[in-house]
C-alpha cells in the first residue's frame, strides 16, 4: 500500500516544476503552500460528508483526493512522505493517549 503513496508522492515532486497549464499537481503548487492547504481542508470536509452519509464508494474516492491533495500540501512545504512515515514508525506500539500526552 505505501508504494503507491510512494509513487504518487514521486509524481507529484516530478511535477513541481512542470506547465501549471499541462497538470494539476502544478497548477496547485504554483499557487503556493496556502492554496494547497486549503484545498486540502476542503478535500478533508467532502471526505467528512460521506462518512456521515455512509456511501462506502464515495468515501473511498474522497480519502484518495484527501491523500492525494495531503501528498501535495507537504510538497509546497518541501516535507517528503518519508518524513511522515518515520513519524508514524517513531509512534508505532505507542498507545494513542501517551503519545499525545508526550507532545
Amino acid at each position: 500500500m505505501s508504494d503507491a503513496l510512494s509513487r504518487l508522492s514521486a509524481t507529484i515532486d516530478a511535477r513541481r516544476g512542470a506547465d501549471p497549464a499541462s497538470s494539476w499537481t502544478a497548477s496547485l503548487l504554483a499557487k503556493g503552500p496556502e492554496k494547497c492547504a486549503e484545498k486540502f481542508g476542503e478535500e478533508a470536509i467532502e471526505a467528512i460528508i460521506e462518512a456521515v452519509r455512509g456511501d462506502r464508494d464515495r468515501l473511498t474516492a474522497e480519502a484518495a483526493d484527501v491523500m492525494y491533495h495531503l501528498l501535495v500540501m507537504l510538497a509546497a512545504r518541501d516535507i517528503p512522505l518519508s518524513d511522515v512515515l518515520t513519524e508514524l514508525e517513531r509512534r508505532e506500539g505507542r498507545s494513542g493517549i501517551d503519545e499525545k500526552a508526550g507532545r
